[in-house]
């Protein structure tokens, strides 16, 4: 079995991908096909042995619909984009003919009515006048016809075909009357049917263009997983540093990566030492410490250090790749009540024109002019057109998206709102979402009695002040907001994994690990239960020795952002259940959700094992909203039945 996403055009409604599915479906060797008329992919499973891609390709071009098969590399230029900019444009301008022409025409029928005032000239030519703005308006949208029209002969009418039968029943048969009445044939002044079909097309012009601008915003969140990755890479070759394409990017060529670059691709290295920021893809706050043997991934930073690594994954098979792909899938699932939508859709259109015929058909047997029966079969039709099912929700949900945009939140879908109102657990990322993703010092400890807690921040910060270690510029940054002076050290040295000695005033000082402490001949066992202490709260402690006493202890941690306890309270108020997600480990994740009281945290989950976990939990029965910072959390904000993502 093979899965793909192949991009499809020519979608006009849901019907259409109703359509395409039980085409395919009808298949031997098609196990699933998912149509996501939003962001118009069809998401497919087959057996390469028994149909090929080309064949699938063939079946839907008969369909009258395109088929171009989708990869990582054909979006990077972004030329959907421009499709879709080009599309909403040709819709918007077709909306604003439609509608001037059909302004006009609106209030030369209806202004009498309302007692407004006809000009003379109105009156004399109304039937040519209201003929010509009618066809103005049916030629700036007969695509709709056109469409409509085509999938009528072949037998599958979709939404476009009720358009076309119901608009051009109203429009010929206004011609028909106008022309009986201009040969003397009919005595009275017709009852033309024109603006019934030029609002009808007004009304689904406007629905297409902001169905457009809608759908053009669906794959905003894989482009911005796109957008992580480096556009080059430097490889070694020859003892050479040549800077290619990262698409050229070989399994085993030798990259080299500087301070401040981005990892191009998953690797190992063979030479250096770094702390790489892995937060876009782990969720880790504090940069991780690698040297050779270690793996490194993709589109991580790389803080400090040079690193040498040779590439073992590239293009499809990296974690970010992996990532898109997820996202993609789940993207392409669906909800059981599209499900039921598509079915109703499937059998909508065929089901209504059975009615406007049986209509026309009674009233005429009932001995009825011709007259009355034609504008109950154009009335069936055109009150069954989707104006409801294309414009009603829209309209609705762009009222409740449009508030919620005022009040700082961006809704991207209906189906969003519609299921945010049964849910019954919210879980949340921890870094960057509870907590601000920087390290800060949270505890200044001190040992000995004659030595304050700002003099041991003070000798930290001034040996830290020469190291570029993330955890180093935490304690730098606390020192300023201390206005803490710092003093001039000798023979600064860092030592990878363990931390930094340096001489101050004459003094030798020690700042890092216990490991440190022991191969300095210090005991790091006096201050053991304060250690421990403090690691449970989830923070990372750090030793400062003088020559040869331990002198303070200092504490940094990835600290909680303003307002996460409240937000969990009032969730929890709400009857919620609430669950932290986390790539940290266990006792930093049970930490931060005894601050906030979360109940439920799970730990030690990497990005593509998030999705897994929401799975899981909606296996036990829950609707569960996922809160991230929509990048490394993609997956699992896709998985879950609501996605939320901050910033």
């Amino acid at each position: 079995m093979e899965k793909t996403i192949l991009k499809i055009s020519g979608m006009h409604c849901a019907s259409c991908s109703a359509i395409i599915e039980n085409a395919l479906k009808k298949e031997g060797g098609i196990k699933s096909a998912n149509v996501n008329f939003a962001s118009e992919k069809l998401y497919l499973e087959f057996d390469s042995i028994e149909i090929s891609i080309a064949g699938i390709k063939k079946i839907i071009e008969k369909l009258g619909y395109g088929a171009t098969e989708e990869t990582l590399e054909e979006e990077m230029p972004d030329h959907h984009k421009e499709t879709k900019i080009q599309e909403v444009s040709k819709l918007k301008k077709r909306f604003i003919i439609s509608f001037i022409f059909g302004l006009p025409l609106i209030y030369i029928v209806m202004g009498g009515m309302l007692g407004l005032p006809i000009p003379q000239f109105f009156k004399e030519w109304n039937i040519l006048i209201q003929f010509i703005l009618a066809t103005i308006v049916v030629l700036v949208c007969f695509n709709i016809w056109r469409s409509g029209f085509k999938n009528l002969i072949r037998l599958r009418p979709n939404m476009d075909s009720l358009i076309f039968i119901g608009t051009a029943t109203a429009y010929f048969y206004s011609i028909a009357v106008a022309i009986s009445f201009w040969l003397d044939i009919q005595k009275l002044p017709p009852h033309l049917y024109y603006e019934s079909a030029v609002f009808i097309l007004v009304f689904i012009s406007l629905g297409k263009y902001l169905e457009a601008i809608t759908k053009g915003k669906t794959s905003e969140a894989i482009k911005k997983l796109i957008g992580l990755q480096p556009k080059e890479a430097t490889v070694i070759k020859d003892g050479q540093e040549i800077k290619i394409p990262i698409s050229e990017v070989k399994v085993g060529d030798i990259v080299l990566v500087k301070p401040g670059e981005k990892i191009p691709v998953d690797g190992v290295v063979i030479d250096g030492y770094s702390g790489i920021d892995e937060k876009a893809i782990t969720g880790e706050s504090i940069p991780v410490e690698k040297k050779k043997g270690d793996e490194i991934i993709g589109v991580t930073i790389n803080k400090t250090g040079v690193l040498k690594f040779r590439a073992t994954r590239v293009g499809k098979d990296t974690m970010l790749a992996q990532i898109i792909k997820i996202v993609e899938e789940a993207m392409g699932s669906k909800a059981p009540i599209q499900l039921l939508a598509d079915k109703v859709s499937f059998y909508f259109v065929p089901s209504v024109i059975g009615i406007a015929i049986f209509a026309f058909a009674i009233w005429l047997l009932l001995g009825q002019p011709l007259a009355l029966a034609l504008t109950v079969f154009v009335a069936v039709l055109i009150i069954a057109c989707p104006c409801a099912l294309g414009l009603a929700t829209p309209t609705a949900v762009m009222m409740g998206t449009g508030l919620a945009a005022k009040n700082g939140i961006l809704i991207k879908s209906g189906k969003a709102l519609e299921i945010a109102r049964d849910l019954d657990m919210v879980i949340f990322d921890k870094t960057g979402t509870l907590t601000k993703g920087e390290p800060s010092v949270t505890d200044v400890v001190k040992i000995k009695n004659d030595v304050s807690e700002n003099l041991v921040l003070q000798i930290a910060a001034s040996v830290e002040k020469n190291s570029e270690h993330p955890l180093a510029q935490a304690i730098v940054n606390k020192a300023k907001e201390e206005k803490i002076n710092f003093s001039e050290v000798k023979n600064f040295q860092a030592i990878p994994g363990y931390g930094v000695m340096a001489d101050l005033k004459n003094k030798k000082i020690l700042f890092g690990t216990r490991k440190l402490m022991t191969n300095n001949q210090i005991n790091p066992n006096i201050i053991e239960e304060k250690m421990i202490i403090l690691e449970d709260q989830g923070k990372t402690a750090m030793i400062l020795a003088q020559e040869k006493d331990i002198i303070g202890i200092i504490a940094v941690a990835d600290t909680l952002k303003d307002y996460s306890k409240e937000a969990v309270e009032m969730l929890h108020k709400m009857g919620k259940k609430v669950a932290i997600i986390t790539g940290d480990n266990k006792r930093v994740g049970q930490a931060i959700a005894q601050q906030v009281g979360i109940d439920r945290v799970l730990a030690e989950v990497l990005p593509q094992e998030k999705s897994a976990e929401i799975k899981k939990l909606q296996s036990e029965g829950n609707t569960v909203a996922m809160v991230g910072d929509g990048i490394n959390d993609a997956p699992a904000l896709a998985q879950a039945d609501v996605g939320i993502a901050l910033g």
